[in-house]
């Protein structure tokens, strides 16, 4: 009967109503017919089903039935309210709320609600009241307070005035619980009745015995209920609110007082709420002390309530509650004579809890205490660097296990500090000597893998801290001048002492633990150099200890969740370019060549040790850890690649750099990775067709090999999922590497081609694969690359790391560099275009700007890629000669009528793209986005570095569009492009405090000079609108700046320059307009007399190349307008010279702009040209009784105007001779300053020492000892 009542039951809200209603009158009968003990046990069982019932149709939202059904559930509760045992009674009331609450009908509770409550006024026996008060309780907890507001008042009232009842203290119990269940359920709708209730709780508490426990427990949850009711409104200083608070908090000073553990607990419950309410009105020095005893409490409750408390106060005060403690640990004589036992050291609380962990078992509480000391590092760790590491220390060192010390033994430690220098087993295994006396503890695993997390989460928290923690020199620096402050670079030798006792510890979660804090470091350490030798970084003296600690990890026995890990640590150690010792690197790579060779074993070659997707995990975190090795060895021998190049131009003498700073040659990694690059490479192309396959929608299951992939068997494929998509992005980049360096032309892989062909493609078991070409498997491993990336970039999981997004990009990018790649691009239009448009929705959710910069360095090698398929069209054309001249020119897209089809255009793809990037980092180009409130700030914001190198080079590949149309698809496109990059042009020209060009604006003149000397779009259909897109681009430039659009300073010089190329590349007939012509000359004028000596100089040498140029009706109407300007600038120069150098740049500029203006003159105008500039050399000759006084700058123009003289009367010496006979005061002032010249020169030959004579040696040596 027992056994069949909760599933007959538990299935009734499946049955039909009629089943229902019979089930419950055969319970009926069931309990009617039973007798004595067995009655009870009969009840339990049925109200147990029946309560499971109801909540099952509650949770489902399902009715009990008709009136026949509620009638006869309702005699089976109502019955039990009544019984003598309070379980049933208990059961009763939960089910009469539950059945309330599953017919949700008004006129149902109402009439429950009055039954009790003629039950409650009637009865006079214990049993009744206590079992209808609890219905009452329940009716209000399962309906709600909404659902019973118009009941919460009598309820109020009959529960308050059976709480009085001081002859029965059970009777006060029960109705206590029930107001409780009340006051929780109510909610605001309960704030009228808090006062009376809380000073019947204060009443209670005072009056009522603390014999009767259970009482004062009620108690405790009444006045939980009401702080929680009242909430916020506590911080308030209103007289009631004044009130209620207060007689809160001396009613958990009451229950504190109480010699019961679990009253204690409801006081540190209700302290905790107000607390959370009121932080300011709980004294944290009374409360702290309280909590730490009761943590040696040997009452599990109170021990939790403790716990709990600490955790919520150690999220705002932890500084605070640490300092409390420790005052208590302070004063624990004067608690010992009192009797109070208090085990907190000088470790302070933290110590306390560490050891907690070690002694509990219960999962709340463990849980608790971790998140305690998780918000007190967080709040201190940074602080109290010191303190933390030695606590982590002290318990991840205290071992009673000597295995480790044999591990350790023979490892060498090379530290620089005096301090350091010990024998291994000290280090490794023990705290040193000033940590013999304390007594020996051996923390449990557990507590040590926490210990390691704390670890790592330390490092974490250093590295978003201002301290210099990852720099040693400024660290030790620091130290010297404050001796407090402490970083943790100087705490390196303690961290890898650590890492390594959990790494090489016999418990496998330690050993992870271990493991990952060592990753962590070699990530964070790994570029931090050592002062004291240049060219070094600190890690290296721990190459030793870093390999020990890997070795154990690869053994046969090691897990492969361990192995796994030691092969990402691998991994990151090589790549992190520490290890400077061949042999070195050759012991840590011997590990990964050891895994390797359990990797090429097949799926049934392994030992069933472990499951089967541990050994998958285990081979996909081995060729993980090759790929990124072989990434870093390739990254290397590139950069070394182009090093020797620049340095041999300089010094042909050093040709091995590496040797003297004690260096690896470039070649080394790469040299040990190559020989097992043909296994790696077989491997790695294994790997990514499993992940193609496995990412398969669920409509393509069927394709899916029946036997299972390279790595993972049918039965394992769920799981093996999740490790294929942890490992596959390294492999990509891996693999596009090597297919990179090969050229494509590595066929070692045909046999295992071969073999997944006809796995793959379901051939019959005796047919026979046929041979793939070469060619046929780079395009399979072209589809294999591009299908991986473009179904990634469609979907990227939120979860899903950046470093997969930037890895696969590169993968991309590396791919694109060959150009058997970049021809298979171009080949087919679509896989272009598709990929673009990925690219594009990649943008929309992935914001790093490390990203974008990946984006744009692949649509430029697409954009490259279509440019030179189409650039072999027109050549192939070009030597046709039957093809007409028209044929050729349509040739690229809009062919004929310019249009550009979306989602088959590929220039309209990459223009989608771009112009998203440009728009994301500079609103103001769109209308529409920067009108809009949240980009009115940024308008005013300067771009970043990352930013800049983005927009330049995105304007670089618009640029490079046009190339890939036709002259009328160039029409199309050329307005938004020339738009875009004026626009960028004018936005990005601010004059920097350097006068440095910006990189985009750089950009934007090399794109503008690339389209005006386009020929594409200069046909005989399309001239007139190339006319006047590029006027009306020019007219769009001469209008920048606006005055008042911009609170930066424009940079003239950058639109000078972009006027500059278009009068240099474009022709008469498209500039030679007036408008236009006057705009520039404005310009010009503009620049040559700005106040800014810089912006003049500058605008000299631009002018100097217009007036120079081949074209006179370009050059000649500037001559006119702006020649007369300038040498009225440079004779003003002699009143006002120059007292900077920047000035003097100015003049000397001027000058010779003068001077070119004179070379380009005709020979009968040279008199009069030379009449101009001589006499304005000639001023700026300085007397000679006023040379000496006068600053640097004008005496170099001096200088400077009598080497140009000298230079200029040879070179023109009629028209010269003619000019200074003309004006005799200029000869005579021009013979002095040379005469002054040639003395200043004899004096200074004079005053230099004549060149000594080493006579020959007296006495002569008969040995020479050189």
């Amino acid at each position: 009967m027992n056994m069949k009542c909760g599933p007959v039951l538990n299935i009734t809200r499946h049955l039909a109503l009629l089943c229902r209603l019979q089930m419950l009158d055969h319970f009926a009968e069931c309990v009617k017919q039973a007798k004595g003990v067995r009655q009870q046990s009969v009840q339990l069982n049925i109200f147990t089903a029946v309560l499971s019932a109801l909540k099952g149709l509650a949770e489902n939202k399902s009715s009990l039935g008709p009136e026949e059904v509620r009638k006869s559930a309702l005699t089976l509760v109502m019955g039990a309210l009544d019984n003598p045992n309070p379980i049933l009674r208990c059961a009763a009331g939960e089910a009469l709320g539950r059945m309330a609450q599953v017919v949700g009908e008004a006129t149902f509770i109402a009439r429950m609600a009055q039954h009790s409550f003629d039950k409650l006024k009637s009865a006079r026996d214990v049993v009744s009241r206590t079992g209808h008060s609890l219905a009452l309780g329940c009716l209000h907890r399962y309906v709600g307070g909404i659902g019973s507001g118009q009941h919460l008042k009598t309820s109020v009232s009959i529960l308050l005035a059976l709480a009085q009842d001081g002859t029965s203290p059970e009777v006060q119990t029960w109705s206590l619980h029930s107001l409780a269940l009340i006051v929780d359920s109510s909610g605001p709708m309960y704030r009228g009745y808090v006062e009376p209730t809380l000073s019947l709780v204060l009443t209670l508490l005072l009056t009522v015995p603390p014999s009767h426990t259970e009482v004062h427990q009620c108690l405790g949850r009444c006045l939980g209920a009401i702080i929680t009711t009242v909430g916020p409104e506590l911080q308030g200083n209103g007289p009631t609110i004044s009130t209620i608070r207060s007689s809160c908090l001396v009613g958990c000073a009451i229950m504190q007082d109480h010699s019961d553990s679990l009253v204690q607990a409801a006081a540190i419950s209700c302290l905790q709420q107000l607390h959370m309410f009121a932080p300011r009105h709980v004294n944290l020095s009374s409360l702290v002390p309280c909590l730490c005893v009761h943590l040696g409490s040997s009452h599990l409750l109170l021990r939790r309530a403790a716990v709990a408390c600490l955790r919520q106060l150690a999220q705002r005060e932890a500084a605070e509650v640490c300092e409390y403690a420790m005052n208590l640990a302070k004063n624990a004589g004067d608690k010992e004579s009192s009797g109070i036992n208090i085990n907190i050291t000088d470790t302070g609380l933290e110590g306390v809890l560490f050891g907690m962990l070690d002694r509990e078992t219960d999962r709340k509480l463990c849980s608790d205490i971790h998140d305690t000391l998780g918000h007190m590092l967080s709040s201190l760790a940074v602080d109290k660097l010191s303190h933390w590491l030695q606590l982590c220390k002290d318990v991840l060192a205290a071992t009673s296990d000597v295995g480790t010390a044999s591990l350790v033994a023979g490892i060498r430690d090379e530290e620089s500090e005096k301090k350091d220098e010990m024998d291994d087993d000290t280090m490794f295994t023990t705290l040193g000597e000033d940590d013999k006396s304390k007594p020996f503890v051996a923390p449990r695993w557990a507590t040590r893998v926490f210990a390691a997390d704390c670890l790592c989460r330390i490092i974490t928290l250093c590295e978003n801290a201002n301290l210099p923690h990852f720099d040693l020199a400024a660290a030790r620096t620091l130290k010297m001048k404050n001796p407090k402050s402490d970083c943790l670079v100087l705490h390196l030798s303690d961290l890898i002492r650590m890492a390594f006792m959990a790494a090489t510890d016999h418990s496998n979660q330690l050993r992870m633990a271990g493991l990952q804090a060592l990753e962590d470091i070699i990530k964070k350490f790994a570029a931090v150099p050592e002062p004291e030798f240049p060219g070094h970084v600190i890690l290296e003296q721990y190459q030793a200890n870093v390999g020990a600690a890997l070795r154990p990890a690869f053994s046969q026995d090691t897990p492969s969740d361990i192995v796994a890990k030691a092969c990402q640590v691998c991994s990151a150690w090589i790549g992190s370019k520490v290890v400077s010792d061949l042999n070195d690197l050759r012991r840590v790579h011997n590990l990964l060549v050891s895994s390797l060779d359990k990797a090429q074993a097949g799926k049934g070659a392994s030992s069933q040790l472990y499951r089967e997707s541990a050994i998958t995990m285990e081979k996909l975190a081995v060729l993980k850890a090759w790929a990124e090795v072989y990434v870093v060895a390739m990254t290397i021998k590139n950069e070394a690649d182009n090093k020797p190049r620049k340095s041999l131009k300089t010094n042909d003498e050093d040709d091995d750099d590496y040797g003297t700073v004690d260096e690896l040659p470039p070649d080394s990694l790469i040299s040990l990775v190559e020989s097992a690059l043909p296994a790696l490479s077989r491997l790695w192309l294994a790997v990514l067709k499993d992940y193609a396959l496995l990412t398969l929608p669920p409509e393509f299951a069927s394709q899916l090999p029946p036997d299972g992939g390279a790595f993972y068997t049918p039965e394992t494929i769920d799981t093996a999922r999740l490790h294929y998509r942890n490992s596959w992005a390294p492999i990509l980049h891996a693999v596009a590497l090597w297919l990179n360096s090969t050229g494509f032309n590595s066929s070692e892989n045909t046999d295992e081609m071969m073999g997944s062909q006809k796995r793959y493609t379901n051939q019959p078991p005796g047919t026979p694969p046929s041979p793939k070409s070469l060619m046929e498997l780079n395009k399979d491993r072209m589809h294999l690359i591009l299908g991986i990336s473009i179904q990634f970039f469609c979907a990227p999981r939120p979860e899903e790391p950046v470093e997969h997004v930037t890895a696969c990009l590169q993968a991309l990018h590396i791919l694109l560099e060959s150009s058997f790649a970049r021809s298979h691009i171009a080949e087919d239009q679509v896989i272009g275009v598709e990929l673009l448009n990925v690219l594009h929705r990649l943008l929309l959710t992935c914001n790093p700007t490390c990203v974008q910069l990946l984006v744009t360095s692949v649509v430029q090698q697409i954009v490259r890629a279509a440019q030179d398929k189409l650039q072999e069209q027109r050549n192939a054309q070009s030597k046709d000669d039957t093809s007409e001249k028209e044929t050729q020119m349509l040739l690229g897209e809009g062919e004929e009528n310019g249009g550009l089809i979306p989602g088959k255009s590929l220039v309209f793809a990459a223009m989608e793209l771009l112009m998203f990037i440009l728009v994301r980092h500079m609103p103001q180009l769109s209308s529409k986005v920067s009108d809009s409130p949240s980009h009115i700030i940024s308008r005013q914001q300067q771009l970043s570095e990352e930013s800049t190198r983005l927009v330049a080079s995105t304007v670089t590949i618009l640029a490079d569009l046009p190339v890939l149309c036709s002259p009328s698809g160039c029409m199309t496109i050329l307005p938004t492009i020339l738009y875009l990059v004026t626009k960028v042009l004018k936005e990005t020209a601010i004059k920097s405090s350097d006068n440095q060009t910006p990189i985009p604006v750089s950009s934007c003149l090399q794109a503008i000079k690339t389209i005006i000397t386009s020929s594409l779009a200069k046909t005989e259909k399309t001239q007139k609108k190339w006319t006047d897109l590029i006027r009306s681009t020019l007219a769009s430039v001469l209008e920048y700046p606006q005055t008042g659009d911009s609170k930066h300073t424009p940079d003239e010089v950058s639109i000078l320059t972009a006027i500059v190329l278009f009068l240099l590349s474009a022709s008469t007939e498209i500039i030679g307009v007036q408008s236009l012509q006057t705009g520039c000359i404005n310009k010009f004028k503009a620049a040559i007399t700005s106040s800014d000596p810089w912006v003049q100089a500058k605008g000299y040498q631009l002018l100097l190349s217009v007036f120079q140029h081949s074209n006179r009706a370009i050059s000649t109407p500037y001559i006119h307008a702006l020649a007369p300007i300038m040498v009225e600038n440079l004779k003003a120069v002699e009143k006002k010279r120059p007292n900077n150098s920047s000035e003097l740049l100015a003049v000397q500029e001027g000058i010779k702009v003068l001077e070119r203006l004179v070379a380009l003159g005709e020979e009968k105008n040279r008199v009069q040209l030379l009449a101009l500039l001589v006499p304005t050399l000639i001023s700026y000759l300085l007397d000679v009784n006023t040379f000496s006084s006068a600053c640097p700058s004008s005496k170099d123009l001096h200088e400077f105007a009598l080497q140009d003289l000298m230079h200029i009367g040879p070179l023109y010496p009629h028209a010269f001779k003619t000019v200074m006979g003309a004006a005799p005061e200029l000869k005579a002032r021009l013979e002095t300053a040379i005469r002054a010249n040639q003395a200043s020169k004899a004096k200074a030959a004079s005053r230099q020492p004549a060149p000594t004579i080493q006579s020959a040696p007296t006495i002569k040596l008969k040995t020479s000892f050189f």
